[in-house]
């Protein structure tokens, strides 16, 4: 990791630059690579101690800031902000590259059904339909000759998909999103 030092109106003596290097050693677990590198602001006003940390690392700029009376105490919980924000991104990256799908998924169905994982136990049929160009008479029709409960298709008038369904009195209901 490579660090940079400014100081504002305070020179930075070796004493702060080993406490911020030694902190950000016990972190080399979460910046595994680098490429990683830190701004670090020391500033001082009146009885006001400043630290400030900019970090840059995977394309990423994490920042954090911290006023204390004691220069050493506001350099470290700047880095523990730091930290945290360093966790949650590295998370958000791990849980993107788990949760891909596999590009297997993906591919086109070449028409077998297949049945969906159980989650919890519970059993999830999950049916490819076929969707034809057809009025949503056509599609009542169809539907009444079928022992199916709803019909997926395409409206010919408006080339926008429809879900017509049974209902319980007997008559049919049209879902058109």
């Amino acid at each position: 990791m490579e660090f940079e030092y400014t100081g504002r109106h305070v020179d930075v003596t070796p004493t702060l630059r080993r406490h911020v290097e030694e902190h950000f050693s016990k972190l080399d677990h979460i910046f595994d690579d680098a490429t990683a590198r830190a701004h670090i602001i020391i500033e001082v006003e009146k009885n006001r101690h400043m630290g400030e940390v900019l970090l840059h690392w995977r394309g990423e700029t994490m920042t954090a800031r911290d006023v204390n009376a004691d220069m050493y105490q506001a350099l470290t919980r700047a880095i523990a902000k730091i930290e945290k924000q360093a966790v949650k991104l590295k998370r958000k990256l791990i849980d993107r590259r788990q949760g891909a799908r596999p590009l297997s998924s993906l591919a086109p169905d070449t028409g077998a059904v297949e049945p969906a994982a159980k989650p919890d136990g519970r059993i999830i049929n999950a049916r490819r339909y076929s969707i034809k160009p057809m009025t949503a008479e056509e599609a009542a029709m169809r539907l009444s000759e079928d022992d199916n409960q709803f019909l997926v298709f395409r409206d010919s008038e408006n080339e926008r998909i429809g879900v017509i369904y049974k209902r319980k009195d007997g008559n049919y209901g049209l879902i058109v999103p």
